[in-house]
C-alpha cells in the first residue's frame, strides 16, 4: 500500500490570490444597489407572477 501524499501548504491561497485583488477592488464608476432595494423587487416580482398566475391561469 502506496503510503498517502501529503498536500501543498498554503496552495489554496495562491491559486485564489488574483480572485480577491480582483474582487478587493471597487470601482467608482460601477452602479450601487441598495440591498433593500434588491430584497423588495423580487418579493415584488413574485407577488406579481402568484397574482398573474392566478387570475390569468394557462
Amino acid at each position: 500500500m502506496a503510503p498517502p501524499k501529503k498536500g501543498k501548504k498554503g496552495e489554496g491561497f495562491h491559486s485564489a490570490a488574483g480572485l480577491i485583488r480582483y474582487f478587493d477592488a471597487e470601482e467608482e464608476t460601477a452602479m450601487k444597489i441598495d440591498p433593500r432595494v434588491v430584497i423588495a423587487a423580487g418579493v415584488i416580482s413574485v407577488i406579481i407572477l402568484e397574482l398573474l398566475k392566478a387570475f390569468l391561469p394557462l
